[in-house]
């Protein structure tokens, strides 16, 4: 590695500074949640017919449950779910530009042939979020069909809005963060944190404890959720691995020229 991309902007940087940017991070990020927030009261009629419709789909299914409509036991609560899911898709829409932000505020510690990462890293990072979002949302219908039917048939199914959504919400975000997961150890192992020769060795615990995890995260507890999570982050894991050992060798071969 040349001089040139050993050199660090950060090291210039007093903690007065640091702290600048943070703020002016932090404000950025703020707007553009704001912003989101705005778009997502605007559009939450289609965003709740979205959200809506894994309960519908096995609606047909399970008589008991009628046409498919949610409970309302609160005057407030049809406020308080649009105001909740305008939040949710605020932070949905500012993705790209929290993602950037962050990036941009970690990358002055970062040498300079690693900042070239910083464009695959907010498209991969927002692309594996928007898929483990997505897998959540068509996995939602069995995980309903497991959920009513285990308990027997004396139970008449009828979710009121607050419990519904938040359990949607809550396993979307669940899977878009669990999909980070290669994001996370790839990064490891280019900031020296981790080794990837450890992550092989380690890697029965690894995929112990990424079904411990799966099983902590996972807000429905079902065992279809919980199988959909946990092998898509097995399989990062072993591409993190297979990603890092790529870089690092590229790393060995600039620093042995």
């Amino acid at each position: 590695m040349s001089a040139a991309e050993r050199v660090s902007p950060d090291q210039g940087m007093t903690l007065v500074e640091h702290l600048s940017e943070l703020r002016h991070r932090i404000i950025i990020c703020v707007v553009a949640v704001g912003l989101g927030m705005l778009a997502g009261f605007i559009l939450y009629p289609q965003i709740f017919d979205v959200l809506i419709q894994p309960y519908k789909d096995i609606a047909g299914s399970h008589p008991t449950i009628g046409d498919g409509r949610l409970l309302q036991t609160d005057p407030l609560e049809g406020f308080s779910i649009r105001m909740r899911t305008s939040v949710y898709a605020g932070v949905a829409f500012a993705m790209p530009v929290l993602l950037w932000q962050i990036w941009r505020f970690v990358s002055p510690g970062l040498y300079a042939n690693e900042k070239r990462y910083a464009v695959p890293f907010v498209v991969s990072a927002l692309v594996l979020f928007v898929l483990g979002a997505t897998l959540a949302y068509f996995t939602l219908p069995r995980a309903f069909d497991f959920l009513i039917n285990i308990g027997g048939e004396g139970f008449v199914t009828g979710y009121t809005a607050g419990k519904y959504f938040r359990l949607v919400t809550y396993m979307m975000l669940a899977f878009g963060v669990g999909f980070e997961f290669p994001i996370v150890l790839i990064f490891f192992q280019m900031a020296g944190i981790i080794e990837t020769d450890t992550l092989r060795r380690v890697r029965r615990f690894a995929i112990v404890g990424i079904c411990i995890l799966v099983a902590v995260i996972t807000p429905s507890g079902d065992p279809i959720s919980m199988l959909m999570l946990s092998v898509p982050m097995v399989l990062f894991y072993e591409i993190a691995i297979l990603i890092g050992a790529f870089i690092g060798k590229r790393q060995a071969h600039r620093d042995a020229a």
